[in-house]
């Protein structure tokens, strides 16, 4: 007796486009610089900005950066996945970068702000949105006076901000606390949404 054999391949789940989301200075990119130096099989996204580098930045590694003529000829010829206009700065994600991700056949990771992950959930529903909070108003005021980049006018812009980013967490899949020194918890909680997101038949093909 022969049996037609089942193609389990086919349940293998697809690559995952993961979304770090939150408030300017809650530790975004210290959180993806982790996540990189653990090796981890993920294609990590690099946005694209017309803000001036930062002297502890690299060019294609923290950011692209590009003029604002630069960055409005890419929105006029349709280059970008999302794009906003933050703190009277571009950010936004090249189409080549989303589509050069997926390819791969590795999980994608992107660092967005609110309005970029909600662009990312219109354009792919499936992915996994995660918004990280600080453990206290406090400490993450204390994070953004420490960079030494912000005016008072932006400290209080910023902080406005995030009270209406706040107010949007509904859309967002999973909430994740970067306490102070509490770093590598963070990543590990991270980690295990991964884990646990590739794990759902949800995210299985269907067999016919």
């Amino acid at each position: 007796m022969t049996f037609e054999p089942i193609d389990f391949d086919l349940l293998h789940p697809s690559p995952l486009i993961i979304v770090i989301s939150g408030p300017s200075g809650v530790g975004k990119d210290a959180v993806l610089q982790l996540m990189k130096q653990r090796k981890l099989p993920m294609h990590f996204v690099v946005t694209m900005t017309s803000r001036p580098r930062r002297e502890n930045e690299q060019e294609g590694v923290d950011y692209f950066f590009v003029s604002c003529l630069q960055f409005e000829e890419m929105i006029a010829q349709d280059r970008l996945v999302e794009y906003a206009k933050v703190y009277d700065d571009y950010k936004g994600i090249p189409r080549s970068q989303i589509d050069e991700a997926l390819a791969s056949g590795k999980d994608v990771v992107l660092r967005l702000d609110v309005q970029g992950a909600a662009k990312i959930r219109a354009l792919y529903p499936e992915a996994i949105l995660v918004f990280l909070i600080p453990s206290s108003h406090a400490e993450w005021l204390q994070r953004l006076k420490e960079r030494k980049t912000e005016s008072l006018e932006s400290l209080r812009l910023r902080v406005e901000t995030a009270r209406q980013e706040i107010k949007r967490i509904h859309e967002f899949d999973y909430l994740v606390v970067n306490s102070e020194g509490q770093l590598a918890q963070t990543v590990d909680a991270i980690q295990s949404i991964i884990i646990g997101e590739h794990h759902r038949v949800v995210h299985r093909k269907v067999v016919k």
